[in-house]
């Protein structure tokens, strides 16, 4: 069975993905790749605030809690996944990065995925 590190490595091996993150619902990294540019604890922290507000504006809007959240930034992209009520996997891919494919799995094998956490 394939494990966490497992995971984060076969995301991190996608062409145009520079980080990939489980954190806890904390903001504290349970397990992470990146390039070295960038900062695995510095940016899960950030994560709880942006899951909390979105959950309220999905309480707000009656379409309930976050499941996954795409964030086009002019240098990239960031991909929010809450993968139970614990963990939460964060991708950050280049601009260019095709997300398609990578949605479509994560969103089929959310169970899967959450099973490993």
């Amino acid at each position: 069975m394939p494990t966490i590190r497992d995971l984060v490595g076969a995301i991190r091996q996608r062409e145009g993905v520079e980080a990939a993150v489980v954190l806890g619902r904390d903001g504290l990294v349970i397990d992470s790749q990146t390039v070295d540019q960038v900062d695995a604890e510095h940016i899960a922290a950030h994560v709880p605030s942006i899951v909390q507000f979105a959950d309220e504006y999905g309480a707000a809007a009656n379409r309930g809690v976050l499941t996954t959240a795409i964030l086009e930034h002019e240098r990239g992209m960031s991909v929010i996944c809450c993968l139970s009520a614990d963990a939460v996997l964060l991708v950050l891919a280049q601009p260019s990065t095709n997300l398609g494919q990578l949605m479509y799995e994560l969103r089929r094998n959310r169970a899967n995925i959450a099973a490993l956490v």
